[in-house]
């Protein structure tokens, strides 16, 4: 068996890529599925799209390298987090289309659930009370869609978030497939006890949510199932799960306590791990469980969740149309010398670590006759790097020793004058590996581990390497300047939405 193959389903895409021993990607297929936003504030997937791009982007990946299932040793799995699918258990259809993790129509339900304490579920779950996680979008299923509610109280439905949907297909769908999750997907539903690592029968029945909907919890790393015959991977073990910023954590061989990575893709995501002990933040960020090993003891993590970086470009390109490929944005931003004044916050679906402000929404700053779209486009990319300075404050204040440097992945960090910007407002290196793909790598590593593909985390180290560094170079009073001037836009996106708001 020489390779192992993954599947990463993104919240704007889904991939299949195949790595070999030596963690290098060999070849790869994807496709984009479509975003649906119904209403403002709302985001859906069709979940059987996403399926059917997942079949077809295995098929890609194998035929471009002329590459067997007997090749493969085991399949790993990664995924957008928290977005949230319900489906029939005897037919695989969906009841409703996937409700994104972005997706902020269940302010209402927190608000009513939360009573005026966002927290009062954080210290079993690790987790504030937002829109962001599963549970809210459990609940609207339940009550705005017709039957929905009867149908999983008789136990004929089924929740996962898209790991659980894409195992489920892949191990046989209604004709037998695997009903589970791994650890890390469920610590982001708000319906898990980090101790336990269980469904809390407590918050599912205070929420009337049918514990029969729930996947079985397991580790992150062993064999789940095996793909159906019905898959060019038939027989192939499905043996690694990991959320997609834990993957990401795993693909960095960030497998100790203090090692930390950030990945800029839709969002940005701060992983710290902090070893086999549950650290609770009082700086904004969430707990969060990083990866288990078969039956070692689990390893949990501090976040910092920042819900619009990536996605910001591609609203530049699909809402505004000042580019028309996400490339051309460093282009466009390199065209001033300078972001002219102008600050963009993109509070789209509120602001998530470490404001945790849902009244937020998004604003553009400080314009001015002299503005143009370079300018917009520089305060686009400079947001990114602003809002990872708040939530690497904030792991710094919870940390007992600093950040060093931050290990960096994702597509925005081909972007190396972004970078370059990184490094000057963190004031640390920050540093990209060889393989940059690392969130498609750590699902592997996961799968791999579990079928002794690999030997263990050791051998997982020795195959990291430095790609390209960036190190601060910009005056501490330019740097302090600018990180004022951001901390007051911030401040003007606040207490937007009220009774008025939709």
């Amino acid at each position: 068996m020489d390779y192992i193959l993954s599947i990463d389903q993104g919240t704007t895409s889904t991939r299949a890529i195949i790595f070999d021993h030596d963690g290098n990607p060999v070849t790869s297929g994807q496709l984009e599925h479509d975003q649906i936003f119904p209403k403002a504030g709302w985001v859906e997937h069709d979940a059987t799209q996403i399926w059917n791009n997942t079949r077809e982007v295995i098929g890609q990946a194998l035929s471009k390298a002329n590459i067997t299932r007997h090749s493969i040793a085991a399949v790993g799995i990664t995924n957008q987090r928290e977005t949230t699918i319900i489906w029939d258990r005897a037919t695989g259809e969906p009841v409703y289309n996937a409700i994104v993790w972005q997706d902020t129509r269940t302010q209402a339900i927190i608000d009513r659930i939360a009573d005026g304490d966002t927290n009062r579920f954080k210290k079993k779950t690790g987790l504030p009370l937002a829109t962001y996680f599963s549970a809210s979008k459990i609940v609207w299923m339940l009550d705005n869609v017709d039957g929905v509610r009867e149908r999983a109280e008789a136990g004929e439905l089924a929740f996962g978030t898209p790991d659980t949907w894409v195992l489920w297909n892949l191990t046989g769908g209604p004709d037998g497939g695997v009903h589970a999750t791994d650890i890390t997907n469920a610590s982001r539903t708000l319906l898990m006890d980090l101790e336990t690592r269980t469904w809390s029968e407590e918050i599912l029945a205070e929420l009337k949510i049918p514990a029969t909907l729930m996947p079985e919890i397991r580790s992150s790393s062993e064999v789940y199932g095996t793909v159906s015959s019905s898959s060019l991977l038939r027989e192939v073990p499905v043996a690694g799960i990991l959320g997609d910023q834990q993957a990401a954590t795993f693909g960095q061989a960030a497998f100790d306590a203090g090692d930390s990575k950030n990945t800029y893709g839709t969002g940005n995501f701060l992983l710290t791990n902090t070893g086999t002990e549950i650290v609770h933040s009082t700086n904004g960020l969430i707990t969060t469980l990083a990866y288990q090993l078969g039956d070692e003891a689990p390893r949990y993590a501090i976040e910092g969740s920042i819900a619009v970086t990536g996605s910001l470009v591609q609203w530049l390109r699909d809402n505004l149309g000042i580019i028309s490929r996400s490339e051309e944005v460093e282009t466009l931003a390199a065209s001033v010398d300078d972001n002219g004044g102008v600050y963009f916050v993109p509070a789209f679906s509120g602001l998530f670590a470490p404001h945790w402000r849902p009244d937020a929404r998004g604003a553009i700053l400080g314009l001015t006759r002299f503005a143009n779209k370079g300018h917009i486009a520089r305060a686009a990319l400079e947001a990114t790097a602003f809002q990872t300075s708040d939530v690497v404050d904030a792991a710094n204040a919870d940390a007992d020793v600093a950040m060093t440097e931050l290990r960096v992945d994702g597509g925005m960090v081909a972007n190396s004058a972004l970078m370059q910007f990184q490094a000057d407002i963190l004031n640390l290196p920050v540093i990209r590996p060889v393989v940059a793909e690392t969130t498609a790598l750590g699902a592997a590593y996961a799968a791999g581990l579990a079928v002794n593909y690999w030997s263990g985390i050791d051998e997982l180290r020795t195959n990291w390497q430095e790609g390209e560094r960036w190190e601060p170079s910009m005056p501490a009073e330019e740097r302090e300047r600018l990180l004022r001037n951001w901390k007051k836009a911030i401040s003007k996106t606040l207490d937007w939405v009220d009774e008025d708001t939709d």
